[in-house]
């Protein structure tokens, strides 16, 4: 596993259904190294800090192989930053799980959850349904916080330092787990017991005690 290219970007104007907007979704290869800190890449322009970035979102995460199969997908090649991710590997390891630690060098990264499909990504992609497309696939790709800080360069080897706790979910199983309309008490705790993301930590909290008091959505309502 190679980290195969590091994608920044710099505000450019995206017209988002009817409306038009700056985004920060628009990355592309960089070829000098780039410090990586608990923020971040450096000198990467984030447009909507409500729902990107911050310490828990600290980078996106997306993988060669998966940018290959989308190429089939949509006949079109498609590169490296397409997704909006800042890190493209050339591949995942085996089942990808919250708390999962990767090392690239001195930079020591952790695994926090999914990327959830958007209207910028559909707005990206240029087919105003490709959220749900992208929700089909389920190759979401994972967020990341920032342990150990440091430079990054294309082409540095990639290594799973640690693996996080078995019963903590999956990003595949919690990517389909949010888009679902059942809510299950099981998942909601193992969740919560993992270092997930903040914002989805959030949400989390508020379904448990909808489901403690027995008021959750039914399925399909």
């Amino acid at each position: 596993m190679d980290l195969i290219a590091i994608n920044r970007a710099q505000p450019e104007w995206l017209d988002i259904g009817k409306r038009r907007a700056r985004t920060g979704h628009f990355k592309r290869p960089v070829s000098a190294p780039v410090p990586v800190g608990p923020d971040g890449l450096v000198g990467d322009f984030i447009a909507d800090g409500k729902h990107h970035g911050g310490p828990d979102q600290a980078l996106y995460l997306y993988s060669q192989a998966d940018i290959d199969w989308w190429s089939g997908q949509l006949e079109r090649e498609l590169m490296p930053g397409f997704f909006g991710e800042n890190l493209t590997l050339s591949d995942w390891w085996e089942l990808p799980r919250i708390g999962d630690r990767l090392r690239i060098g001195e930079v020591l990264l952790e695994l926090t959850g999914p990327r959830i499909p958007c209207s910028t990504l559909a707005a990206r992609a240029g087919e105003p349904t490709f959220a749900k497309t992208f929700a089909r696939a389920a190759r979401s790709g994972a967020y990341v916080r920032v342990l150990e800080p440091g430079i990054l360069e294309a082409g540095m080897p990639c290594q799973l330092e640690m693996r996080g706790a078995a019963e903590w979910p999956g990003i595949e199983e919690t990517f389909r787990y949010w888009l679902g309309k059942t809510r299950s008490e099981a998942f909601v705790r193992r969740a919560l017991a993992s270092p997930i993301a903040l914002r989805m930590r959030r949400e989390l909290d508020e379904w448990l005690v909808e489901l403690e008091a027995g008021t959750a959505p039914l399925p399909g309502i």
